[in-house]
């Protein structure tokens, strides 16, 4: 995996970035609904509930590398804690993170749930994603956590749909006989695809459909 980008940095989320959070979102994931969107209003309510869980990608430079003269927000990774019953996995997008407020954040809870993880179309390519998994990764090291869960838009589906079940993709994809551009990049970064949510989110292409990935952190010591 190449180097990352060198003029970006990931620092923890604060509230003069929710308003730009807020636009991330909209350039991000134009397909979802409104009510899946998060506004600014709860990016402001994600560091009352769990500041330690949201890391912001910023840079001053443009994607060709020349300075901006200013701060630009061009990646989120987000989350909160949770009890996960990876057997009993059928949840909606919009129960987990409660209606955006993430209210369900459990302080004793043993899993990170990535709730967004999203790079500016603009910004893709340079490895910033990669930083924004690693830094959740750490968190899950020092809170001492099982790991992370999170359900996955699968945008490469559309390609295949006419021959190819939702479970029968993600199978095809995590034995490494399809590329999708988010389920293969998370499989890189150390995910395993654990099988499929049904109903999780707005998705034409799948039904709603996203795919159930958890990366395991190796150092979890049973509490």
């Amino acid at each position: 995996m190449k180097p990352a980008w060198p003029h970006v940095r990931v620092v923890p989320s604060a509230p003069r970035y929710a308003g730009a959070l807020e636009e991330l979102q909209r350039v991000c994931f134009p397909g979802l609904s409104e009510t899946e969107r998060m506004k600014a209003e709860h990016f402001l309510k994600h560091l009352e509930v769990f500041p330690e869980g949201e890391f912001v990608a910023v840079t001053d430079r443009d994607p060709q590398g020349r300075e901006l003269g200013r701060e630009v927000v061009v990646g989120l990774g987000s989350g909160f804690l949770t009890r996960f019953d990876l057997e009993h996995a059928d949840h909606s997008f919009l129960e987990a993170i409660a209606g955006g407020t993430y209210a369900n954040h459990d302080p004793e809870g043993d899993w990170y749930y990535g709730a967004d993880i999203s790079v500016h179309p603009d910004y893709r390519g340079k490895g910033i994603g990669t930083l924004l998994y690693q830094a959740r990764q750490g968190l899950a090291r020092r809170l001492n956590l099982r790991g992370i869960v999170a359900g996955g838009a699968l945008p490469g589906y559309s390609a295949h749909r006419d021959r190819l079940t939702v479970a029968e993709y993600v199978a095809a994809v995590a034995r490494g006989e399809l590329r999708d551009p988010t389920l293969s990049f998370q499989i890189a970064n150390g995910f395993e695809a654990l099988g499929v949510i049904e109903g999780y989110m707005t998705d034409e292409e799948t039904g709603g459909a996203a795919s159930l990935i958890v990366w395991r952190n190796p150092g979890f010591v049973e509490r």
